[in-house]
């Protein structure tokens, strides 16, 4: 939906350059420019012309255009991913502590034949 409202709006755009450039200024008669124009600055200008009435048409799609890409780009639309950070089992990290290793005295004595570590306390110095 949204990539079809943005190419409305690129072409609705590309329309309203033309017809704005496509129109005669006010004072665009060879009259006006020796000071007989028969117009006045802020009055009437006669009935709008077929360019007006599209400039006019062109201008309001663009506006709704506009608003339209503006609230999808605020609200966007729920992912498939968006609610599963949520809806989790919410775990408590316990920080890990590093374990002690007792350093391995000389007067250990090797494991027996049947796998099982022998059970002699090194001595102590006195």
């Amino acid at each position: 939906m949204q990539i079809l409202v943005t190419i409305v709006h690129v072409l609705v755009c590309i329309i309203l350059i033309l017809v704005i450039l496509l129109q005669a200024g006010k004072g665009a008669n060879m009259g006006a420019a020796f000071g007989g124009s028969s117009q006045t600055v802020f009055g009437s200008s006669g009935p709008a012309g077929f360019l007006g009435k599209m400039t006019t048409v062109v201008a309001i799609i663009f506006m709704l255009t506009s608003l339209t890409l503006s609230y999808s780009a605020v609200h966007k639309g729920k992912t498939v991913m968006g609610g599963a950070a949520k809806t989790g089992v919410e775990q408590q990290v316990i920080p890990v502590q590093p374990q002690q290793q007792a350093a391995p005295s000389q007067g250990a004595a090797p494991a027996g034949a049947t796998g099982q570590p022998s059970t002699a306390v090194p001595q102590q110095a006195k």
